[in-house]
């Protein structure tokens, strides 16, 4: 009781008693932390790459060199060559031009959905990390209920019920991710939790809000942001996958599924119709998980070299 007491006594303005241990200390500052990233070879091309498709994304309708609707039944199925460098479709749509705009919804999926599946599950997993007992235990058996059920599965089942379209398929793959990132931040809350200054805020008088606002949370960042590395290549197969099966994007807008379904009947006379967009994939979700894994070693504290 004296301890507490005492405690209180010196604790400062934002609840941290004078002489407590202070919050852990980013793992590595940003300088550093670029160097060791731009050291790994991997997660540095990862991360060029997907920059790259980010930048490609934002900048679809100024770069894409033609309308990737417009039909030109006079050019079907041309073979790559200078006026359609990735060739074209049975309708005579340029190839290039929507594996750009294919490129952006799958970032645009990536994104939201990551975001959605954030705004739902690190609030659910403060919660059942923090307080535990009958919260840990409510939310613990509605992650398992949700992880029984494989990703894709899940995703296509929620898609089918919401109905086919982009913006649902956003919200079936959001609510996918959920049980991934409830599961992160309920381990780091469960880690950070029991450090000292923790205890020093909470007997200087420091309330729950404070802790998880300016302690838990911010400590979490670096284990959020790698999920969410993790979790944009996979939103973005799961785009691909729900669009292929005509419950993502649809036709004629592009998407990278759309194009891969569409290509399925061509795919001895115009192979160019999948290989293009299948490589996008390919490329896209190779380097986010690439980068992600570079970032993990760059920001995991007990990887970084003093």
């Amino acid at each position: 009781m004296s301890t507490v007491t005492e405690a209180a006594e010196g604790a400062g303005p934002d609840g941290t008693r004078a002489g407590a241990p202070e919050p852990p200390a980013a793992p590595a500052r940003p300088k550093r932390a670029l160097r060791q990233l731009g050291r790994n070879k991997l997660a540095f091309t990862g991360g060029v790459i997907a920059a790259v498709f980010v930048l490609v994304a934002l900048a679809a309708p100024l770069i894409a060199p033609y309308d990737p609707a417009r039909a030109d039944f006079g050019s079907a199925l041309a073979a790559p060559g200078p006026d359609h460098w990735l060739g074209t479709d049975d309708l005579g749509r340029d190839q290039l031009s929507r594996v750009i705009h294919g490129a952006r919804a799958s970032m645009q999926v990536g994104v939201l959905a990551v975001a959605l599946a954030f705004v739902v599950g690190v609030p659910f997993g403060l919660i059942a990390g923090y307080y535990g007992r009958f919260a840990d235990s409510l939310v613990s058996r509605l992650t398992d209920t949700l992880l029984a059920f494989p990703f894709l599965v899940l995703a296509v089942g929620l898609a089918a019920v919401l109905g086919p379209s982009l913006l649902n398929a956003t919200i079936a793959i959001g609510i996918s991710l959920v049980p991934q990132v409830i599961r992160v931040m309920r381990a780091e809350t469960l880690r950070l939790k029991h450090l000292d200054y923790i205890g020093a805020t909470i007997a200087g008088g420091g309330g729950d809000g404070t802790v998880l606002a300016r302690h838990i949370l911010p400590n979490a960042a670096s284990a959020l942001l790698v999920q969410a590395t993790v979790g944009v290549p996979t939103a973005i197969i799961g785009e691909a996958l729900l669009s292929f099966l005509g419950l993502g994007v649809q036709p004629p807008d592009p998407s990278l599924g759309v194009m891969l379904s569409s290509a399925q009947p061509y795919i001895a006379a115009a192979p160019w119709m999948a290989v293009f967009p299948g490589l996008a994939i390919v490329a896209a979700t190779l380097a986010f998980n690439l980068f992600g894994d570079g970032l993990r070693d760059v920001l995991d504290p007990r990887g970084v070299t003093r």
